[in-house]
């Protein structure tokens, strides 16, 4: 049998047993401290169950079953990418740290007042 995400399967039938967003937090909070060391990240422990509880938080309005149990399959299979080292060092520091950069995209935005200089200099 070929390789697959073994924690998104087991997501999928477990199914409604009891409150999955609570299993999957447990599941990543547990696995927290091996994450950190094995992608060597230089975070406090409780400052990196701070960024996860805070993804956590902003999916808290979501009240949709089918849209709930996506999320929770995606956060499985993150899991096991992120466990089996499948995502590189900066891409668990920008999930973590929360940093985005906004500069890149920003940049080319121009309003609706925007002269002929300002739009030959965007490209």
């Amino acid at each position: 049998m070929p390789i697959e995400l073994q924690l998104a399967l087991k997501a999928r039938q477990l199914g409604k047993l009891s409150n999955p967003v609570a299993r999957l937090y447990r599941s990543v909070a547990k696995e927290i401290p091996r994450v950190l060391t094995i992608y060597d990240i230089d975070m406090p422990e409780l400052e990196a169950r701070k960024a996860v509880r805070a993804h956590f938080a902003t999916n808290a309005h979501i009240k949709d079953d089918r849209v709930l149990d996506m999320l929770i399959e995606k956060g499985y299979m993150d899991l096991e990418e992120t466990l089996l080292q499948h995502k590189q060092r900066s891409h668990l520091l920008r999930t973590l740290d929360g940093y985005v950069d906004q500069s890149g995209a920003g940049r080319k935005v121009l309003g609706k007042d925007a002269t002929f200089d300002e739009v030959f200099d965007r490209v």
